[in-house]
């Protein structure tokens, strides 16, 4: 046998080796996802339950590979969300989402739905009302059309001291009709957090139409129609509701509570 049949030879086996490789790592990728996804199945099913969902809500358990959490039974980070989730009469389409971070449980338990002793270092949870649900309440006083929210970015001074995360600027805009008369108003004020709900106040309209009679009337009805209370129901796990925000499109409520079971409370 020549040098070069040799070469040969190696080369061959060495590529078949290579393959063979590949081959197994990618099944051991395919086992760790499909893996995941049975743990993130049986997650959906118990959260579905615990919030009162008439579909399972989207689940992801970061990290990977999914194995090595599932050996020490601890989970870095799980993420939980719904849409379209109704609260009482008053709002439709309420989006939720919980952060579980370092969630506690073996894989046989996790594998089997089995939750009960499943604990959570911590829990950062949030509720987004959007701008479909504030429309239906204040089209309750005043129709408005393309009702818009968005951050108030107009330059503020401050004193130095650190905001008040209960207590958000916010900028409104839309179509309405006062007196027969179809005007667009843009409309300032604040959304606090009082006590779980979140309140809007008005403080300055401004309007496309200078001309129109009866200004103070116009102002008047733009910021009854435009202050409401909101009761965003329970975030998830019971998290007490500490900060809210303001986005285009939506307010955002959340929170976070730590060392809590899995099973415990509810949205």
């Amino acid at each position: 046998m020549t040098a070069t049949d040799t070469n040969r030879r190696r080369s061959t086996r060495g590529r078949k080796l290579i393959i063979a490789a590949l081959v197994v790592g990618a099944l051991l990728v395919a086992a760790d996802f499909a893996l995941a996804a049975v743990g993130e199945y049986q997650v959906a099913q118990k959260m579905r339950e615990k919030f009162g969902l008439s579909e399972d809500p989207s689940v992801r358990i970061n990290g990977f590979p999914f194995i090595t959490q599932a050996v020490g039974g601890d989970y870095r980070d799980i993420e939980i969300s719904a849409t379209g989730v109704p609260v009482r009469d008053q709002l439709r389409d309420l989006e939720i989402r919980a952060n579980l971070k370092h969630t506690r449980i073996g894989l046989s338990d996790l594998l089997a739905g089995n939750t009960r002793d499943a604990r959570i270092d911590q829990v950062k949870g949030s509720v987004k009302i959007k701008v479909n649900d504030l429309s239906r309440l204040v089209n309750q006083i005043t129709p408005f059309t393309d009702l818009a929210i968005d951050p108030d970015k107009r330059t503020k001074v401050t004193d130095g001291q650190p905001p008040d995360p209960t207590v958000a600027a916010v900028k409104l805009s839309g179509k309405t009709n006062v007196a027969g008369r179809d005007i667009r108003i843009t409309a300032y004020g604040t959304v606090s957090l009082i006590s779980g709900q979140v309140v809007i106040a008005v403080n300055d309209v401004e309007l496309d139409d200078l001309a129109l009679n009866g200004l103070d009337a116009v102002l008047g009805v733009v910021r009854e129609a435009l202050s409401v209370t909101i009761d965003p129901g329970s975030l998830p796990f019971t998290v007490t509701p500490t900060a809210v925000k303001v986005e285009s499109g939506a307010f955002t409520v959340e929170g976070s509570i730590n060392d809590i079971l899995l099973d415990q409370g509810g949205n």
